[in-house]
């Protein structure tokens, strides 16, 4: 037990800040890539709303149309870019959310380990208490003059 307690507590400094500066640049690229999709969502919205003006030559209208489409499409993108984010997201919390009750669960583990450990060294000398006391006990009554009462 003391192996693995001391193979744990010498190397969680280095992996943890190795971890924890993965998820600052990991939660620093996903907020500037929300950043732009939503960005890129309203500049396409202000635009197809922009564009969306009826006049009267078709050509231009036809060309309007072709621009709210494009507009159009890039904010589906954009869109699907947000919500595959939010997918990531979800699943970064669920997995770092189990990795976080699996180490709090082998904490429990070797918590609860050390205490069997420490109640059978405690049951273990209770046991040899009693013994030596019944021991004592066996030779006083053995020593004593009257050994069970004569029923005689």
């Amino acid at each position: 037990m003391s192996k693995v307690g001391g193979a744990a507590g010498g190397s969680a400094p280095g992996p943890t800040a190795a971890a924890a500066a993965a998820a600052a640049q990991k939660q620093k690229s996903l907020l500037q890539k929300a950043d732009a999709d939503v960005s890129s969502l309203v500049d396409n919205f202000s635009s197809l709303i922009n564009i969306a003006r009826v006049n009267d030559p078709p050509v231009r209208n036809s060309q309007e149309a072709f621009q709210m489409e494009m507009r159009a499409a890039r904010m589906v993108h954009s869109a699907d870019s947000l919500l595959k984010l939010v997918s990531e997201l979800k699943r970064t919390a669920i997995f770092s959310g189990l990795a976080s009750l699996n180490e709090n669960v082998d904490r429990r583990i070797e918590v609860l380990g050390q205490q069997a450990e420490g109640t059978e060294r405690m049951l273990e000398r209770i046991g040899q208490e009693a013994a030596a006391s019944l021991k004592e006990l066996e030779a006083h009554y053995y020593l004593s003059v009257v050994r069970s009462p004569s029923y005689d």
